[in-house]
């Protein structure tokens, strides 16, 4: 059973609709800007975070002054032991202002299953993702993006997602913020399963964040490290489009994976032109995030000619504003 995106925000009404839409764009009377606005995903900064060359309270002041983005989204594990810091969350919140940019979302990772069919640890789960929330309402985000995962049947992790999720939901409504999956591990890489659960949940501050890059279902790691990630086996590829598609009308934010390119500058997984025609005919007018993972592959030792961290961004950036011309 499915409901249209008309149905869907008709039923945002009693829970503050505002909130519950795509992140709006600061201006969009502009003909001659995309339909979206471009924000910098913090993980294309992946191997400078994790050396310490970047901190969290400098990543907006390199988004803006290096790349001209002023939206960022922050993931949890480069500040995980500040989400509760008063004086550090002021910190980052007062840098952002004096930048004048944009804190669009926090990715949370790490905090426990919001699948897990353990009602005690989903709970858990569910507790421990609730400082983000707070965190995210702080700095004035929109969202927190979160994933969806467990251990047991898809079915089974699903009826504890529907639960566990929803609970946050809940949590997430009561101050106004949205809590999105993003297709990112396990059963969640399947688009009809995650539009099935969002559809379930049935809130509008539930939603998705649809990734161009991960609708391929791997084995699960042996571990939670980033090194065990790279060693999970492909089980199953979904057809992108055909994700992107069925999860947008879902979507309160779409990110933009990128890894390689070709010489004319265009990604050589992904083609962005149809990906943004898919994204405009949903009537998406939200932010579209660049996450671009190619140098922090090669970090990994992953085989390819991939682009520094500073170009792979860039090159992205362009990449998008040219296929934007073309939708």
């Amino acid at each position: 059973m499915s409901i249209s995106r008309r149905t869907f925000v008709r039923q945002a009404a009693g829970f503050g609709l505002a909130a519950a839409l795509p992140y709006p764009l600061s201006a969009q009377t502009d003909a001659k800007k995309p339909f979206f606005e471009i924000s910098l995903a913090q993980f294309s900064l992946a191997g400078s975070l994790f050396s310490g060359k970047l901190t969290n309270l400098d990543f907006p002041a390199l988004a803006v002054n290096t790349f001209g983005i002023r939206n960022v989204e922050y993931v949890s594990m480069f500040w995980r032991d500040k989400a509760t810091d008063t004086q550090y969350l002021k910190e980052l919140k007062k840098r952002t202002d004096d930048l004048g940019v944009r804190n669009v979302l926090i990715m949370v990772d790490m905090e426990g299953d919001l699948g897990d069919t353990n009602a005690t640890q989903r709970q858990q789960a569910v507790d421990n993702h609730r400082k983000w929330v707070d965190a995210a309402k702080f700095l004035g985000c929109h969202a927190i993006r979160v994933n969806l995962n467990g251990k047991g049947t898809d079915e089974e992790i699903a009826k504890a997602g529907v639960e566990g999720y929803g609970k946050l939901v809940e949590y997430g409504a009561s101050q106004q913020m949205n809590v999105i999956i993003e297709n990112h591990f396990g059963p969640s890489t399947n688009p009809d399963w995650l539009a099935d659960v969002i559809r379930q949940v049935n809130n509008p501050y539930a939603g998705v964040l649809p990734d161009f890059g991960n609708f391929t279902r791997r084995t699960e790691p042996e571990a939670q490290t980033m090194e065990a990630f790279m060693k999970t086996k492909v089980i199953k590829e979904y057809d992108k489009y055909d994700g992107v598609t069925k999860l947008m009308p879902y979507a309160k934010g779409v990110s933009a994976k990128s890894h390689l390119f070709d010489a004319q500058g265009n990604d050589t997984e992904t083609d962005f032109v149809r990906m943004l025609k898919i994204i405009k005919a949903a009537k998406f007018r939200g932010v579209i995030g660049i996450e671009h993972e190619g140098s922090f592959l090669k970090t990994m030792g992953a085989p390819g000619d991939y682009l520094s961290e500073n170009e792979g961004i860039l090159a992205t950036k362009r990449l998008l504003e040219k296929a934007a011309e073309k939708v």
